[in-house]
């Protein structure tokens, strides 16, 4: 299938036809990331779904333990590209998503970090850079630490110690240790 042929499919009022065509979609590859990224952000609801389809079907081929890594990095590339502000927070919210699960290493931890600045983006970011491998997004998550806004430093504080970095128990307690009815049991060892 080529590229035009997957967007006219996407785009047709035929959900069988959308359907067909989403599910192809690994086969055309990095072309069609920022059309059918298009095609969530301004198309119909139907249509825009099945473009957001088109668009996992995509990452999940490429990443796939099988596939060729020049094919993922291409990906990743088309998908870094689609953080900026031009597009619409639900795509972004979505393409973050897409590169956690292409664990995108080097290239996208910038890019996704610095979406840490956005409120309505910013835990997403942050999940995406706790499972992204390596010191880059370790890195970038310590650095977060010292520069998010308060309301927001014990979220960063749980993607450390999901990473095994100890952070103060004090400061920054663990959201699985905070009660969240009032009871009379006192906590161990304190």
């Amino acid at each position: 299938m080529t590229l035009d042929e997957l967007i006219a499919k996407i785009k047709s009022d035929s959900p069988d036809t959308r359907t067909e065509a989403w599910q192809k979609a690994g086969e055309v590859g990095a072309a069609a990331v920022k059309p059918l990224a298009g095609l969530v952000a301004t198309g119909d609801l139907e249509v825009g779904r099945a473009a957001k389809r088109g668009m996992w079907k995509i990452v999940r081929t490429v990443g796939a333990p099988d596939a060729k890594k020049p094919d993922k990095l291409a990906v990743l590339m088309q998908l870094i590209d689609l953080l900026d502000d031009a597009q619409p927070v639900a795509v972004r919210r979505e393409v973050v998503w897409m590169i956690s699960e292409l664990c995108g290493g080097g290239p996208a931890v910038a890019p996704v970090a610095k979406l840490l600045e956005n409120k309505e983006l910013r835990e997403d970011a942050r999940c995406c850079l706790q499972r992204i491998p390596g010191d880059k997004s370790l890195t970038a998550l310590k650095t977060a630490m010292e520069t998010v806004p308060d309301d927001f430093k014990i979220n960063i504080a749980q993607s450390l110690r999901a990473r095994g970095v100890e952070v103060s128990e004090e400061k920054y307690p663990c959201q699985k240790l905070v009660p969240t009815k009032k009871t009379s049991v006192k906590p161990v060892g304190r």
